[in-house]
């Protein structure tokens, strides 16, 4: 049982980066689909504009946890933060914009659920702001 343990924290340790970066892209993508549903159900409002509205606070929220708990980047001078923010915002709106093409390649030419898309769109965000932030944005020097 000691073994189990020690074995789980090393574990943890080793790869507490990638946990942290999940829990935090869980909590970013319950964000965005909050705010995506919210629009699309609640207001009526058209799929491709929610997405779009999920987006941008979907950014923000991201852009704060990312920066202190994933990355640990603690340094708040305005050139950093002037150069983290262009580079994150500019990753995701790549990412942003190749999940928006997908829900209108998908769904509108298509023909599929925009729910069950927009699951599948988010999942390969996840995994490309990951390798974004990781080996530009938050890069250790």
């Amino acid at each position: 049982m000691i073994r189990m343990k020690k074995l789980m924290q090393r574990l943890l340790m080793q790869y507490k980066e990638p946990i942290v970066y999940i829990i935090c892209g869980v909590l970013t993508t319950v964000v965005n689909y909050a705010i995506y549903f919210a629009c699309t159900k609640i207001f009526s409002i058209h799929y491709l504009v929610s997405n779009v509205i999920a987006w941008i606070f979907s950014v923000i929220f991201a852009y704060l946890v990312n920066k202190v708990f994933v990355f640990a980047s603690l340094d708040w001078s305005r050139r950093t933060l002037l150069k983290e923010i262009w580079q994150f915002v500019a990753a995701r709106v790549f990412s942003g914009a190749a999940e928006t093409l997908m829900l209108l390649v998908l769904v509108d030419m298509m023909g599929y659920s925009d729910s069950i898309i927009k699951i599948i769109a988010g999942i390969f965000v996840i995994i490309v702001n990951y390798l974004f932030s990781k080996w530009v944005i938050f890069k250790k020097a």
